[in-house]
Order: structure tokens, then sequence, then C-alpha cells
């Protein structure tokens, strides 16, 4: 009698222990699932509205790259040209994408306290773009014409520097600012040519339309191979949020891998993702876009991303002999390869 009451005292032990190490494991389990949930924000403006460059960020959030990493990214679009530079200063978002001669200018000239962190776009989308059957065979050609520039000083200076190189006088070209009726103007013929077109969008929006174009690049005529699109963020949020700010880019990069694996897949994304309202996209567009975006997001040797303080040097001193800036900030101020 006595053993079968041991022998049930020591079954009921046993099963205390096993349900208090299960209680212990299921919280544990708990508190772990409850931790894998606390994603670090991260926000991050685009330049524009969402289009084929933005295709790796919204593949990213799709495809769960960044929670696998750690971040819950808000994409945002701004409401004025120069939000996603003011508000990464002003600590207002994370991150923005902006563009390289213009995050020097601020530096330079106003001490804005922002960084380039990793290169988007590695050379210039913006050219001089004209009809096909202008007779303009180089920037020289341009003297005695009609050129229109959405106002921008930036690109005065590309245009001067390109007609300069080339062996032309500037003063002899007559240069409008048009605002951003870039498109219209070249197709009413109210100019002859234009600087600021995109040749991943203007360009083929014209094609469609049965409007063909030829056009320079500016970096054929004296200009440096500037980065056209980069993302910024503050000093003060660098120090603070690196971690968040590098898993964010982790995943960013896993995005443009697939991205450059299944263009189709992602452009299919991204058109889940457009902003209908405001600025609805056409497949065919965005499709010629990325084939245009793709060669320009690496280079040889340089992954997507990395940076280098020489391209930095080039940009800014470029900047100085066109007038744009009085000084050459230190490229440690204006840049850092996030991942380093």
């Amino acid at each position: 009698m006595k053993k079968h009451v041991m022998m049930l005292v020591s079954m009921i032990f046993i099963l205390l222990l096993a349900a208090c190490g299960g209680n212990t494991t299921s919280k544990s389990s708990g508190e772990e699932n409850k931790e894998d949930k606390e994603l670090k924000e991260v926000s991050i403006m685009l330049d524009w509205y969402p289009n084929a460059v933005h295709s790796y960020l919204y593949v990213a959030q799709e495809k769960g790259y960044f929670e696998e990493e750690g971040v819950k990214v808000d994409i945002q679009f701004p409401a004025n040209p120069t939000d996603p530079l003011n508000l990464a200063a002003a600590g207002k978002v994370t991150l923005g994408l902006y563009y390289q001669p213009d995050v020097i200018i601020a530096r330079a000239n106003e001490n804005v306290p922002v960084k380039s962190i990793a290169s988007i776009v590695r050379s210039p989308l913006n050219h001089v773009v004209f009809a096909e059957n202008r007779s303009i065979q180089s920037p020289k050609d341009l003297e005695g014409k009609k050129v229109g520039y959405p106002g921008i000083p930036l690109n005065e200076a590309i245009l001067e520097t390109m007609v300069t190189h080339d062996g032309g006088d500037i003063n002899k070209v007559n240069i409008i600012d048009i605002g951003f009726e870039l498109n219209s103007s070249l197709v009413t013929e109210n100019v002859d040519a234009v600087s600021g077109a995109f040749i991943n969008h203007e360009v083929p929006v014209l094609k469609h339309k049965g409007f063909n174009t030829r056009y320079f690049n500016p970096t054929d005529y004296g200009v440096p191979a500037y980065n056209e699109i980069v993302l910024v963020t503050s000093d003060e949020t660098l120090e603070k949020e690196k971690d968040a700010i590098q898993a964010f880019w982790k995943a960013a990069n896993k995005g443009y891998q697939f991205m450059k694996e299944n263009p189709d897949e992602a452009l299919t994304i991204l058109l889940d993702n457009q902003d209908q309202a405001n600025f609805p996209l056409e497949e065919i567009i965005e499709k010629e876009s990325l084939q245009v975006l793709l060669p320009k997001m690496e280079g040889e040797g340089a992954a997507f991303g990395s940076q280098d303080e020489q391209s930095w040097d080039e940009v800014a001193h470029w900047l100085k002999e066109t007038g744009l800036i009085s000084t050459i900030p230190e490229a440690g101020d204006m840049m850092v390869n996030i991942e380093e």
C-alpha cells in the first residue's frame, strides 16, 4: 500500500514539474514573440510620387524584408520638392531621397546637417533633350536656340558647362524659364531643347505620345558623373538610429536584388502601390524607365548603395567652379557609407 502511495506521489510531483516547466517555456516563447513584433520604426520620404526608381522599396515591404530585419517602414510622399531634404534635416522623417548636387549645396551654403548614406542612382538622369528631327548635333549647336529649363540654377550650370566644354558661347543660348512644362514646351515648339528632362520619365512619355527625341548626356560634356538620387539622413538621426537605419538598408538591398532579378514582378508590386489619384502610372512607361535605371543603380565594381569620397569631392569642386557654392565641405560631412 505504501509502495503504491509513494508511486502516486512521485507521479504527481513529476507532472507538477512538467507543468511548471511548460508554463515557463510558454511564457518565454510569448515574450519572444512580443519582442519580435516590436519593430523599430523608420520613415522615408520619396523624392516624388512612387515610380520605377522606388520599386525596390515596395518589394522590400511586400516581401517582408523590412520585418525580417526588425523595422517597420512608413513610405511618405513630399508635399514640396525640398521636403525630403528639409524634413530629414529636421528629424521629421528618418530618411529622404534627394539629389547629390543639392545635398552638397545645402551643406556648403546653409550648413544643413544632412549627409548621404547611400547612392541610389549613380549617374545623371537629367539630360538635354530635343526633337529627333532637329539639326542639333552637339551642345555648341544650341547657340541661337531657345532652351527651356525649370528655373533651377543647377540646370543652368549644367547647360553652361556642356556648351562651354563643346566650344560654344553660353551667352548666345536663349535660356528660358518654362517651369516644369518641359514636354509640352518641346511638343509645341516653344523651345528648341530643354534642360531638366529625365531620360527615364519625360523621354519615354514623349515617345509613347509619338514624339521621338534625342539627348545629350551631361557627363559627355564636362559635367561630373554626379549621383542623381541619394539617400539622406540628419547627422543627429544617424547617430541615434544607426542600427535601425542599417537594418532598413539591409532590407532595401534585398529589395533591390529581387528587383534586378525579377523586374516584371517588381513593377507589378510598384503598380499595386502607386498613388492613383495624384500620379497614376503607365506600365509600359515604368517598364522602360526601369530598363534605363538598372544599369545606373550599380557601376563597374561598385555595389548598389556604395559611395566614394572622390565622387563627392569632384562634384563639389565643379559646383564651386560654377559659382553655386563658395566653400567645399569635407567629404565626411557630406557622405558616409551606412554599411561601414
